[in-house]
């Protein structure tokens, strides 16, 4: 089961059964298509870290926060990499 929660007012938005022979990354774009999120800042775990959630996401006028693990090959590393840099120029160009 994956659920759409509000933190703060402690409020389940949605949820969606995951496929019997499938995983939460099937689930997740359903679930954000039949929410009101535009304006929203999404959050998601690493399993939610996929093109075609973030699309889905940007699709619907909302932004995201998407975490990144170790085991997600090359994207962690260059998050990493960009990071140094920005930390050693004390985020002089890094744009938040």
């Amino acid at each position: 089961m994956v659920s759409a929660w509000a933190e703060a007012n402690e409020i389940v938005l949605g949820q969606r059964k995951v496929d019997e022979k499938s995983n939460e990354i099937t689930a997740i774009p359903e679930l954000l298509k039949i929410l009101a999120i535009s304006g929203c800042l999404v959050t998601i775990d690493a399993i939610g870290t996929q093109t075609k959630i973030a699309q889905t996401i940007i699709e619907a006028q909302a932004d995201y926060v998407l975490s990144v693990k170790e085991n997600q090959g090359n994207l962690f590393e260059d998050i990493s990499v960009l990071y140094a840099v920005d930390q050693a120029q004390n985020f002089k160009y890094a744009s938040f």
